[in-house]
């Protein structure tokens, strides 16, 4: 059974995939900004990460755990 630190790590991983492909076009403004320079991305990276907080940790677990039978139903 993972430990609620991978569950939290995958969950981030899941959030931020998911966040990019639904925000995709904003972020492509975004990033071809005039304003926008390089060291501005871990910024954006960490404020898009914030939105796993309003998750609780078995939300994330069980957001993961669906994710894994989704995934293993795929390579039947």
């Amino acid at each position: 059974m993972p430990s609620q630190k991978q569950d939290t790590a995958e969950f981030t991983n899941y959030y931020l995939q998911r966040a990019t492909k639904e925000f995709a076009e904003d972020l492509d403004k975004i990033r071809t900004a005039d304003d926008f320079k390089g060291d501005a991305l871990p910024l954006l990276i960490s404020s898009l990460s914030q939105g796993t907080s309003m998750f609780s940790p078995s939300e994330q677990a069980r957001v993961v755990n669906a994710q894994d039978k989704i995934s293993e139903a795929s390579s039947c």
